[in-house]
């Protein structure tokens, strides 16, 4: 297994990114890219970071017709709010220590779990936590 996959920290930003500009959840935005896109994004990260990842969101939101919703966690956000690469690094070391081979299956497994929206409440310390606390909460299915 490899660790630290840049291409999959990319894509995991990039979702997040696109989840914070339309105001969607981020299992809404990996259902709405799709198996297809999200493995698109994962095999082209070493292209597409090439580029600001403002325009790269730009081009899947329109080709895809990504909705702008109502979910603003951001705004909801007490305090300092992480910034997306930060949240892209969780999402990839959580996908990374709970499973064998990364794929646009598994991301979107990830993506539209309970986890996902523990994640993305940034009033809590949940996302800050260790990598190995975080896998073994996914793992069982709970906040342990």
């Amino acid at each position: 297994m490899i660790k630290n996959d840049s291409a999959l920290f990319y894509t995991c930003s990039l979702i997040e990114f696109i989840g914070r500009k339309c105001h969607q959840k981020r299992g809404d935005i990996v259902k709405l890219l799709g198996k297809n896109t999200v493995n698109r994004i994962y095999k082209n990260a070493d292209v597409l970071h090439c580029e600001v990842i403002d325009a790269v969101a730009d081009r899947y939101i329109e080709l895809l017709n990504i909705p702008n919703g109502d979910y603003d966690n951001v705004a909801l956000c007490k305090y300092t709010v992480p910034d997306y690469w930060a949240i892209g690094a969780v999402y990839e070391r959580l996908i990374e220590d709970i499973s064998e081979d990364i794929s646009a299956e598994k991301i979107i497994e990830v993506y539209t779990s309970w986890i996902s929206d523990a994640i993305s409440n940034y009033n809590t310390d949940f996302y800050y936590q260790s990598r190995d606390y975080l896998a073994e909460c996914y793992l069982e299915g709970y906040i342990l």
